[in-house]
């Protein structure tokens, strides 16, 4: 490895971030509920009620800023448009 690696770190924390919403999707719809309305919920509001802490989905989501989850998710719809 005689180049040098360039490290982009939006990218890894856009990737983290689209890690925790499915986990935290996918166990809150295995608990009944809906997962995208308890996500939008919490973002809209900034209320931990709306995430369950099964499979730690409370712990997981609450390390993430609001902030950044809403710039990652505009950043992925966005990127195409112009």
């Amino acid at each position: 490895m005689d180049k040098t690696m360039i490290f982009k770190v939006d990218e890894l924390e856009d990737y983290m971030i689209g890690e925790v919403l499915a986990y935290v999707n996918d166990a809150l719809n295995e608990k009944g509920y809906n997962g995208i309305n308890q996500i939008v919920g919490y973002l809209m509001s900034g209320d931990l009620g709306y995430i369950s802490s099964y499979k730690d989905s409370r712990k997981k989501i609450q390390k993430l800023e609001r902030e950044k989850i809403l710039e990652s998710l505009l950043k992925y719809y966005l990127k195409d448009i112009k």
